[in-house]
């Protein structure tokens, strides 16, 4: 599987699991450490904690593909490391205050209005 087709598996893990504000930036023109990254946030610490276990599981029967590394399940922000796909998982006021969106702001936005529900 691909680093795209990967994204758009952890997208419709977090879609369904009510995650909030899904995004995907395709970093691998500007940093070495990945080729994308996939940010989105949790109503609270139980969510934020939940998205994560459901995103390892579910990507792991779908795909067969497991995390290389996990961090920060006891605090409000989360990454899964797939590789060439990083998961950041927040809570919102973290991702308010860290906002890779900003930070990255020279990667390209992934469009996953394909994915994504309207609620």
């Amino acid at each position: 599987m691909d680093s795209k087709e990967l994204v758009k598996e952890i997208a419709k893990v977090l879609d369904e699991k009510k995650a909030i504000d899904i995004k995907a930036i395709k970093t691998e023109e500007v940093t070495i450490v990945s080729d994308y990254f996939v940010i989105a946030s949790g109503t609270s610490n139980t969510h934020t904690k939940s998205l994560a276990d459901d995103v390892e599981y579910e990507i792991k029967q779908r795909t067969g593909i497991a995390p290389e590394h996990i961090e920060g399940r006891a605090t409000g922000w989360i990454l899964l490391d797939y590789g060439t796909v990083i998961v950041h998982i927040f809570q919102q006021e973290n991702r308010e205050y860290y906002n890779l969106e900003r930070l990255w702001a020279d990667a390209s936005i992934v469009d996953l209005s394909d994915i994504i529900t309207e609620n």
